[in-house]
């Protein structure tokens, strides 16, 4: 299956990252209902917009600089910071390193895109 190598998870995570963090930047993702895709359900802080926009960059750089024997251990390292932070907002708190994970979508997302993340580092 396509989406379950490193190179993919890079690139398809990394072009989402970097719309999420766009459409949190303009609003489209935001804390109203007005404003909001989601009904303001789904909502990311400034911290959260810059995190998304860095990271989806450098996994975007990653697919296509870095060697698929490289790949493979970052998006692993990549899954299991992603499940703990949906741990971390699910457990201990809602914020994290000055980002708010107050929305049960966030540690929903976060666990997915780990479970994701680990799953096509191991395939691969």
């Amino acid at each position: 299956m396509a989406l379950i190598n490193p190179r993919a998870f890079l690139q398809i995570g990394g072009a989402v990252l970097v719309l999420v963090a766009i459409l949190g930047y303009v609003g489209v993702i935001g804390p109203t209902s007005e404003q909001s895709l989601f009904g303001g359900a789904w909502y990311f802080d400034n911290v959260e917009n810059i995190a998304h926009l860095v990271l989806g960059l450098v996994a975007l750089a990653a697919a296509f600089v870095l060697p698929g024997s490289l790949q493979k251990p970052l998006v692993i390292v990549v899954g299991v910071v992603a499940v703990l932070a949906g741990l971390w907002s699910l457990l201990v708190s809602t914020s994290l390193l000055g980002a708010g994970l107050e929305n049960p979508a966030d540690t929903v997302l976060h666990l997915v895109v780990g479970a994701w993340a680990i799953w096509s580092g191991m395939r691969a």
